[in-house]
Parts: structure tokens; sequence; C-alpha cells
């Protein structure tokens, strides 16, 4: 057996093709077969001549979705899907598929979310996931590479560490515990073994946002780096997302092409990031909203807004890292600088906004006890949490990178709801 993918390298070869029936057109003597098996879509000629009497009148009945294998001999052309077209020999079907629900006529998002299970089958959603494994592959390679261990943080925490609102609670035999949010506290404690780390899996967040940029579930990768700073921090960070896009434009030019997204977009990002402080974007955002470029209700101290991450990825056209922030705005765990500012790093992303949120961490026990009673935080909670400053604390951060924004804004698909399997948002459990 031979996957589309791989049918270039079997030219002028015997081959046998399994997989669905995409589409199919053709009268007479002559059929079109579109098949599809995962890796792509091809073109296969059943010409009546050239297979058995009863294998034509079957390849005839095939309905949308109907399972086949097909033997035949690749040939490479140019003009067809992929460069390469199979002239069957013979066809077996191994299922004739009722009514398809999902045809090529125009469908809405909720017809089309209510039937994701298939309609993950469509030129357009098998793209995004072969994008998105290429995408998490990128990550886990640069990583691997670099010396980082993967080591998995928990889903179920005992505790709400910073605050009930967004959390999602759960029964927990005799206890009560909540789906995580992320898993950097376990990573830092992770990488105080290891060293260099980073963990992988679902968060959960339960705010009420209906936002084109917004789940309830997400996957997010996390790498935590002892003896590191915020400028480390931000290097590595920089360098596998470029990595990330130099991978994707060496292994997904047809799943770009299949969603009609120009490379060279990809390959203009592929530069070293503007970095700048908060303050000076704040200066930036507020000269814009004074000429009347965008309406916001931006101001100095706040945190950055969908319309003020468009603004500053419109600017600069690529990726950009605002750094330094108001300590008031992150979280009690960062490090501050002697102007008592959060050494933080947010990467915005042109048209997908914050993709990726970092910071050194605190590694003061005194200070840190200062900030979870600063935050009314229960300090028995994090009594663990602070046992990584009691022994062998040392300069260390992280960061997290959403996959989903991270999808969407290399594929150009607006809305993350398209960038996950099967999405869950305030209003959607199935399918």
């Amino acid at each position: 057996m031979v996957r589309v993918n791989e049918l270039k390298s079997h030219d002028g070869e015997s081959v046998t093709l399994k997989g669905w029936l995409y589409s199919k057109r053709g009268k007479g003597k002559m059929l079109f077969l579109l098949l599809r098996d995962g890796s792509g879509i091809c073109q296969c000629i059943v010409k009546k001549d050239a297979v058995p009497e009863a294998a034509f009148e079957t390849a005839k009945g095939l309905t949308q979705e109907s399972s086949i294998i097909l033997h035949g001999v690749a040939k490479a052309d140019e003009r067809a899907p992929g460069g390469v077209e199979v002239v069957a020999t013979d066809l077996e079907v191994v299922q004739v598929a009722e009514p398809y629900p999902i045809t090529p006529k125009e469908h809405g998002a909720g017809f089309l979310m209510d039937h994701r299970h298939l309609w993950l089958r469509s030129k357009r959603q098998m793209a995004l996931l072969r994008l998105r494994h290429r995408i998490l592959k990128s990550f886990r390679d640069f990583l691997d590479n670099d010396g980082f261990l993967c080591v998995d943080s928990p889903i179920f925490t005992p505790n709400a560490c910073e605050g009930t609102s967004t959390l999602f609670e759960s029964k927990y035999f005799d206890e009560t515990a909540y789906l995580t949010q992320s898993g950097q506290l376990y990573a830092e404690a992770s990488a105080m073994a290891l060293g260099k780390v980073y963990c992988f899996g679902p968060t959960f967040r339960a705010e009420k946002s209906k936002t084109r940029r917004h789940l309830t579930e997400f996957w997010m990768l996390e790498p935590e780096i002892a003896f590191a700073d915020l400028e480390e921090v931000c290097d590595v960070a920089e360098n596998m997302l470029r990595y990330t896009l130099q991978q994707v434009l060496e292994h997904n030019r047809q799943d770009l092409a299949d969603l009609d997204r120009d490379p060279t977009l990809l390959e203009g990002w592929d530069r070293d990031f503007p970095r700048l402080e908060y303050d000076d974007a704040a200066k930036m955002l507020m000269q814009w909203q004074e000429e009347g470029l965008y309406e916001s209700e931006f101001k100095p101290g706040d945190d950055l807004g969908a319309p003020d991450e468009t603004m500053l990825g419109e600017h600069y056209g690529c990726p950009v890292m605002i750094t330094h922030w108001p300590a008031e705005v992150k979280a009690f765990y960062m490090k501050q600088d002697d102007k008592g500012r959060a050494l933080g790093v947010d990467i915005i992303a042109p048209t997908a906004g914050e993709i990726v949120g970092g910071a050194a961490r605190e590694e003061s026990l005194e200070v840190l006890k200062q900030r979870i009673q600063d935050h009314d935080l229960p300090m028995e909670a994090f009594e663990w949490y602070l046992d990584l400053r009691r022994f062998g604390s040392c300069p260390h951060g992280g960061f997290g990178i959403g996959l989903e924004r991270t999808v969407s804004w290399i594929s150009g698909v607006e809305h993350v709801r398209e960038c996950i399997p099967y999405p869950r948002t305030i209003n959607r459990l199935t399918p």
C-alpha cells in the first residue's frame, strides 16, 4: 500500500491506495475519482476498458465518503492534484456510504460544528490538522534538540490558586479539585530537578467569552528553564517560533495552498522579532487612539485587549515581544525589577493576538511569601511551591504557548474553533 503523499516517488509503478471517495465526476467510459487517505487527495482515472467490468459498474455507484481500495499505476502529471494521478486497474469497495450530510453546498458554522466529526474530512480541515501536527512536532523537536525533557504536569489540581472565577470545579472522591489553567507551577518543580523541561497538555478556562480567540479547553506547551533570566526566556520562545515557521514552509506547502495561505507571509516573519517595553507600547497605543486610527478603552497601566494587540501586530507586521509589564496586571510569581515592573513577556502575533506569555519567576522565598499575602491567596496551598525557594532556589523562567492560537496565526484561519479537532466553548460540548 502507498500513501497519497508518497505517490511522486512511485512514478510509473503499480500502487494500491486505501481511502475514501472525496468526489466523483465523469460519465460514459471514463470516471474521475478523487480519493483521500489523510495524507492528501489524489485523482484516480477509472477507464471502462482498463478495469474489470464489475469494478467499473461499482465505481459508477460509489457515493461520497465510500471507503475503497484502488489498484493502479501512478503517473506524474503536474495538472493533477498533488502533481500525480493514478490510472486504475481494479477497484474494491469496503463500504458504500449512506447519503453524506456535508456536501459541497454552503453550510452555516453551527451546522458544521454540529457535524464536526464529519467536517474534519474536508480539504481545509484536513490541512489544518496536518498543520497543527507539524507545529506541535516543531515545538517539541526544537526543545528536545536543545536539551529539554518533557515532564508533564497534572490536569487535576487541589486548590484554586488564583481565584475560582475561571476554574472548572470537579468532585474528586471526598475532595474538591479543579481542572488546571496551567502546568507552569509543577513545571517549575520539574525544572529544579532536570534543569530544562516542558509540559504539554490540555488547559481549561471557565471564562464566559465568545470571542474568536477563546476556547474553554485548549492545549498549551510550557517550557521552564533553571538559571534563566527574561532575556533567555525571550530568546528560546523566539527561536522556537522561527524554527516552527521554517518547518511549516519546508513540509506543509500543500496544506498552506489548501488554506489559501501565502507562504511569503511566513517567510517574512522569520526574522528578529521586535522587542519593546510595555511603557513604549502604551505610548504608541495612546497616540494611535488620539489620531483616530483605532478605538479602544486602553489606558496606560491596563492589560492589552484584543484591539490593542491587533494594532501592534498590524503595525509591526510580524510577532512583537512586549516586556516589563505593570506588576498589577501580571501574576504574583513574576519577578520584578528595581522599578517594580514585572519581568514578563507577551508575544503578540499578527491577527492572532497573544500567543506566548512568559516571565522570569521570583526566586526569593520571603518576597514570594509576601506576594502570596498581597494577592490574598491561601499560604498553605503554596507550601510545596515555596519549598522550591527553600531548597536550592535559583533564577529561573519560562513561558506558555497556546497551540490553537499559533495554528490560527500561521494558517490565517481567524477562529480558533477550527484550529482544534473538537472545540469546547461556552456554548458547545458536542460532538
